[in-house]
């Protein structure tokens, strides 16, 4: 076999048409092994002897796409000293673009002899791991251009590969939970006509089912244990691992491109699946220990912000390199449109306080590629001070968590919640105005992955968690939920009644608020998890979505009010507004009105007593379409209809009285006491001064035309 210098850059293993170019950064190694494998289990040894800034590399020709490979490290196995090299260990490429097989939970992958953590376990775990591909990166594109859907027009919807496909009717069974499926006109037909902009997928680098979980016959169904940055999943792959997982991705990709639907990655840099002093040795633990993980006083043990054993060390170079390199891959060579941080507080930890100003901010703001796609944060970690809602740059947006919990009080009916409530609707100024950032920095969601469904949040009190085996205590135990009077399903009309008006609230709601909606899959087809808030290691019927029969009429469901809803936020600006209210007359506007005012149910402008008032559970806003102060993209005035909201979030009846002075004639378009939700044709008019009859627990909108 030839084997020639080759070059330190780029890092992993890289086809050029004639050969593969191999690199990988140890600075703990005293030498590596390039491990070409063969199917027959046999393995071809390759030393790395050149050497640039620790990257050892070399250039073989010959070596196609679809060749497995791994690394063998010869250095120092000190753990005392933070240090974890074991040559009798195959790893993988850190820059890996693909992974074929899967871990086997044999002694072998581990570092020490089960039962005695001290010891140093030399048994060849490369019969039991799994190995990287070399790829080939050619791949026609067409035309396919990123949709660059603007965040004011964005709506996201949080799916998994698999929970979306896995049951749809209308899939072939080859293709379902795959990302083949995500290309099926069947599912890009739903997210078009439900107005999906943005489809944030859960995990798809590629993750490992923890040894745990598998003992348990159970697996890490969510995804959140990465081991390959720039992999695909392969079990998501319908045809094939030894690369086929990257073209079918890109398939993917360039169909929902086509639908004019983004895709953003939920990725997880924070931690990855080696876990902690215990856990496997599968890749960078092997490579170099104290590069890549936050190591404790003791260096035998690791610091852990993220509740999963581990942090990558985000003050290290290479670390922050990894994870540059890895986005920037995703956008140039994948075609994705954004990314959604799990666990993104972590990411500042340099040290130990979270600072927002941390070296991966910076270079991320400075990047010419990486700076110009979605940045959505989840703002919080388990570490001390890490919940950060409100705290990240201006580049960025963040979920929510604020929103989510001040909606879910006002509709279980939690007293003095109004004031709240009225800054996350406009688009929560006190989070995001002072630092130069605009509504559209809030992503709001009522529920995502983590946690309780749409209909659950109205079905259940307490988690049911019980299916995962820890006794319940696993989740979350303050959902702020309320189950409508009853535990978990009934048969009872008026619970189920209210908790379907309930659901109409919430999707009501989500939808009238400034910011950016986001839906989690299945909640327009009211899905269950039958209670359980925390279905990580749930991949069974429990967590996919379950799809209404392909004959079914949608009408008058949940399914249709929401289609209805997006529908309305989508054709009125006033909705998605791309600067703060001011509360008072916007100049140029030619309209005395304020842009917003707050109302009490009789009419009257809202007092600060009102505000405070333990009981106070309803009011009216008005949304001035005439006033709208930020221009249209030629720098037009923006005009739109006004709308009055009206919010009854108590049990019991309300008349709402029309405000006198805003408008003389009105239309409803939105009711959630009806079972459809909204109307069919033309609403009942409303005149001003008049009183419209709200039933506890429901919210109507009327329009007044420009």
């Amino acid at each position: 076999m030839q084997v020639w210098p080759g070059q330190a850059y780029p890092l992993g293993a890289t086809y050029d048409g004639a050969g593969t170019n191999f690199a990988v950064f140890s600075e703990a190694a005293r030498r590596i092994e390039l491990c070409l494998l063969h199917d027959d289990g046999s393995e071809t040894a390759v030393e790395l002897r050149e050497s640039d800034a620790f990257v050892r590399h070399a250039y073989l020709p010959g070596v196609l796409p679809g060749q497995r490979y791994g690394f063998r490290v010869h250095g120092p196995y000190e753990p005392q000293q933070g240090h974890r090299c074991n040559s009798a260990k195959l790893l993988l490429d850190p820059y890996a673009r693909a992974i074929s097989g899967s871990i086997e939970w044999n002694e072998s992958v581990y570092g020490y002899h089960f039962g005695r953590p001290d010891s140093r376990n030399d048994l060849d775990s490369a019969p039991h791991t799994m190995a990287s591909v070399v790829v080939n990166p050619f791949f026609d594109w067409g035309d396919d251009r990123p949709p660059r859907t603007d965040y004011h027009h964005t709506v996201f919807y949080e799916a998994h590969v698999k929970g979306l496909t896995m049951l749809h009717p209308e899939l072939p069974e080859d293709q379902r939970g795959t990302y083949a499926a995500l290309a099926h006109p069947a599912v890009i037909d739903h997210l078009t006509q439900l107005g999906v902009t943005a489809l944030e997928l859960m995990p798809v680098h590629q993750f490992v089912n923890d040894h745990r979980l598998a003992d348990a016959g159970m697996s890490n169904y969510w995804g959140y244990n990465t081991i390959g940055f720039f992999a695909p999943h392969n079990a998501y792959a319908s045809w094939g691992d030894r690369g086929q997982q990257v073209l079918e991705f890109k398939q993917a990709v360039r169909a929902l491109h086509e639908a004019g639907i983004e895709v953003i990655l939920d990725v997880v840099y924070n931690h990855t699946a080696e876990g902690n002093h215990l856990g496997p040795t599968l890749s960078f633990r092997g490579l170099d220990n104290a590069q890549y993980y936050r190591l404790a006083e003791d260096p035998r043990y690791y610091e852990d912000t993220t509740g999963t054993g581990n942090s990558l060390l985000m003050r290290s170079p290479h670390v922050l390199q990894l994870i540059m390199d890895s986005l920037r891959y995703w956008v140039t060579e994948m075609h994705v449109d954004g990314f959604r941080f799990d666990l993104a507080a972590t990411l500042a930890r340099q040290f130990h306080e979270v600072d927002r100003l941390s070296s991966f901010f910076d270079l991320v703001q400075q990047d010419p590629v990486v700076s110009q796609v979605k940045l959505i944060a989840e703002p919080w970690d388990v570490g001390e001070g890490g919940y950060q809602v409100g705290n990240f740059p201006p580049l960025w947006t963040e979920w929510n968590g604020k929103y989510r919990d001040t909606v879910r009080d006002l509709w279980r009916g939690e007293p003095r919640t109004l004031a709240e409530f009225a800054g996350r609707l406009t688009g929560s100024s006190d989070l995001y105005q002072d630092d130069g950032r605009r509504p559209l920095a809030s992503i709001n969601f009522h529920t995502c992955h983590d946690g309780f469904t749409l209909n659950d949040l109205v079905s259940y009190n307490d988690k049911h968690n019980d299916a995962n085996g820890e006794g319940n205590r696993d989740g979350e135990s303050h959902n702020r939920s309320w189950n409508c009077g009853v535990e978990g399903p009934t048969d009872d009309g008026e619970v189920n009644a209210l908790r379907a008006r309930q659901m109409r609230n919430f999707v009501a709601t989500l939808m009238l608020s400034q910011g950016v909606p986001m839906l989690s899959h299945g909640d327009e087809f009211a899905r269950t998890q039958g209670g359980n808030n925390n279905a990580y290691c749930q991949d069974t019927e429990l967590s996919w979505v379950h799809w209404p029969d392909p004959g079914d009429d949608a009408d008058g469901t949940l399914l249709a009010f929401t289609r209805a809803m997006v529908g309305l936020r989508r054709d009125h600006p006033v909705f998605r507004r791309r600067r703060f209210f001011h509360g008072r007359p916007v100049q140029g506007t030619h309209d005395e009105l304020s842009d917003i005012a707050w109302f009490t149910p009789e009419g009257e402008e809202m007092a600060d007593r009102d505000w405070q008032s333990a009981n106070a559970k309803a009011l009216s806003v008005f949304l001035n379409g005439n006033a709208i102060s930020e221009p249209g993209p030629r720098g037009e005035r923006i005009g739109d209809d006004s709308f009055l909201l009206m919010f009854n979030a108590s049990a019991e009846e309300i008349d709402f009285v029309v405000p006198v002075n805003h408008g003389r004639q009105w239309q409803v378009v939105v009711d959630t006491a009806r079972p459809e939700g909204v109307p069919p044709g033309e609403g009942p008019k409303v005149a001003a001064g008049e009183r419209v009859v709200l039933i506890g627990r429901s919210l109507t909108v009327l329009r007044r035309p420009a």
